[in-house]
């Protein structure tokens, strides 16, 4: 994958591929003079140009992330399998579930069933061994495999996301994701209350969804969506091959490092009273995650938007785009940190009518508010990290702040002092 740039001059990528690149590039503003209140102006101007950058990029990210959330209205104990049994980008929950498949589709399932009978068995056993009780040790178990077409598209999905927002056309993906919610909604409904398919029935509605949303990014790439990037394959593309696997591998290592460590805090947690309080702990993390769709968004768009910067030679630029970026983050974060503090009984009952599980998220309210308004900013610093070329180093950092600090003090949280949920949610500020 080319693209075509002129050796002349040394502009950001976005700009060469936006519709007004050659008038900004050919208007080159002078800046007034510090301290004087046309400079205050001149700020105000470039800080909103940048947001409305970030945003283009980063907005059509979120509501593709979001599209999950929509669908999270489902039973407590599904919702805390859901939750243990995979491990999206986003910590999100799969759509309604029924725990009981109807007579109707069991002929049609027990086609499948030889193939995940075994590898069933062995996870239910590696959910007991790690203190899950049987009933939801079981039901992990089961959606687990029935999940794995999903993570498989994890390779495709995220490759082409980030291949059309570096060309600024993230509408695409916002349509994509349009469609394949709707999709994705009408398959639930018709497997989960018509067939009564069950837990099975919302898994394959969920591999079919992701694979759907891989196939409309794939064929607007190939079929002339992307003209200047995408002219066919060649042997170029097996060029520097060793660069950009380095390079890969350690940003996949920085990545999961991260999400490994919330999946091991529950295994530490020493967590009590175990139905209510992974449901509990499960609109916790679904709440964070929904929150965390928008730093992601911003992560994303930092990253590009500094790597453009600086690929142009233009390091002030790349340093006013991350403070741009952080300042927006904040914001986002101190709005939902004023939500959580407003109303901590109310955010439970998007979720659930327990009385009991609702209790003990009003307890957890302050420490989640705090865990999220930290939150929006590493999203963001990883971002730099990422559009600066020193994923290596972050991942050093990262297995240092999870597994060296973080970890031994969930242990130390959870099985001596007893802490339980709040454990878990001080550890999550403790590694920030």
């Amino acid at each position: 994958m080319m693209v075509r740039m002129s050796v002349g001059h040394h502009q950001p990528l976005l700009l060469s591929i936006s519709e007004d690149s050659e008038n900004q590039i050919n208007q080159q503003p002078h800046q007034p003079d510090p301290g004087s209140s046309a400079s205050a102006r001149y700020c105000v101007k470039e800080a909103w140009t940048e947001c409305k950058k970030l945003w283009q990029i980063a907005a059509p990210s979120n509501f593709a992330d979001w599209q999950c959330f929509l669908s999270l209205l489902s039973p407590n104990l599904l919702l805390a399998t859901s939750t243990n049994a995979t491990s999206p980008p986003s910590p999100l929950p799969p759509p309604s579930l029924s725990p009981s498949p109807s007579a109707s589709c069991s002929e049609w399932l027990a086609r499948l069933k030889h193939c995940v009978d075994k590898p069933t068995e062995e996870n239910n056993t590696t959910c007991w061994l790690i203190g899950q009780p049987t009933l939801l040790a079981e039901l992990t178990g089961e959606v687990a495999m029935w999940l794995i077409p999903m993570h498989l598209s994890f390779v495709f999905q995220f490759t082409l996301m980030r291949f059309l927002q570096c060309q600024l056309k993230t509408y695409v993906i916002a349509w994509v994701s349009g469609v394949v919610l709707v999709v994705h909604l009408l398959l639930s409904w018709i497997f989960v209350y018509r067939l009564r398919v069950g837990i099975v029935g919302a898994a394959l509605t969920l591999d079919f969804s992701w694979w759907m949303s891989v196939l409309g990014m794939f064929i607007y790439c190939i079929c002339g969506g992307c003209r200047n990037s995408w002219t066919g394959l060649s042997r170029q593309a097996f060029i520097g091959l060793w660069d950009f696997f380095k390079l890969a591998l350690a940003s996949g290592v920085m990545l999961s490092l991260e999400n490994f460590y919330y999946r091991i805090l529950v295994i530490v947690s020493g967590i009590r009273s175990a139905e209510v309080a992974v449901d509990a702990l499960s609109i916790c993390i679904s709440f964070y995650g929904w929150e965390s769709m928008i730093p992601l968004g911003l992560f994303a768009a930092t990253g590009i938007r500094v790597a453009n910067e600086i690929g142009a030679g233009n390091g002030n630029s790349a340093k006013f785009a991350a403070k741009v970026s952080v300042f927006n983050s904040l914001v986002v974060g101190f709005v939902f940190f004023l939500v959580i503090i407003a109303f901590p009984d109310k955010i439970a009952m998007i979720f659930t009518s327990s009385t009991s599980v609702i209790s003990m998220v009003e307890g957890l309210a302050l420490l989640l508010a705090i865990t999220i308004l930290f939150n929006c900013i590493q999203p963001i610093l990883s971002g730099i990290a990422v559009g600066s070329g020193w994923q290596a180093l972050v991942a050093y950092i990262n297995i240092g702040s999870y597994y060296f600090v973080g970890v031994p003090l969930g242990i130390i949280l959870g099985w001596l002092l007893q802490f339980g949920l709040k454990n878990i949610v001080l550890t999550l500020n403790k590694k920030k």
